[in-house]
């Protein structure tokens, strides 16, 4: 409808983040030590106003982030797609061949992610395609998301999903 107003909702709450480990890859032969951040999840969503003066009733949609925030808590998170990492399961562990190194982890502690480097420009577009690929989504008629991961205070990276 021409006359709709579209609205801007922004979930940003505490309990979406995730605690996790990771090391940025730099080049074939440099990356930084293991370590683990306290990442933090915010998300804007752009919608109609209905007749009934709400876009949608958003309990879902901090239902929806907090179940994948929940998936990656208390995990090392190492990228599938590295060109410069090479992954092996075997025997309840996961070995991660960087280099020279290698990286030996239990096999319940890791988290392998479709991404290239665990980095929060990677971590954004792919949390929000696992929001796009909610069922639930489909019924709030939704015009547009943006996704923020943040892994320390005022360091964000957005991905964007449809026009308002």
């Amino acid at each position: 409808m021409a006359d709709q107003t579209l609205t801007r909702i922004e979930i940003s709450k505490e309990y979406l983040n995730f605690s996790a480990g990771h090391f940025t890859i730099f080049s074939a032969t440099e990356r930084e030590n293991l370590h683990g951040h306290n990442f933090q999840v915010r998300c804007g969503v752009t919608a109609a106003v209905g007749p009934n003066g709400m876009a949608f009733d958003y309990v879902d949609l901090k239902r929806i982030l907090k179940a994948i925030c929940d998936a990656l808590d208390e995990r090392v998170l190492l990228p599938e797609r590295s060109p410069y990492l090479r992954l092996e399961r075997q025997e309840g562990q996961v070995t991660a061949f960087f280099a020279d190194e290698r990286l030996s982890f239990l096999e319940r502690d890791v988290l392998l992610l479709p991404i290239r480097n665990v980095t929060i420009e990677e971590l954004a577009p792919l949390l929000l395609a696992r929001l796009r690929d909610r069922p639930e989504l489909s019924a709030m008629e939704i015009r547009a998301i943006e996704l923020g991961v943040a892994s320390g205070s005022g360091q964000w990276a957005f991905a964007q999903w449809g026009d308002a």
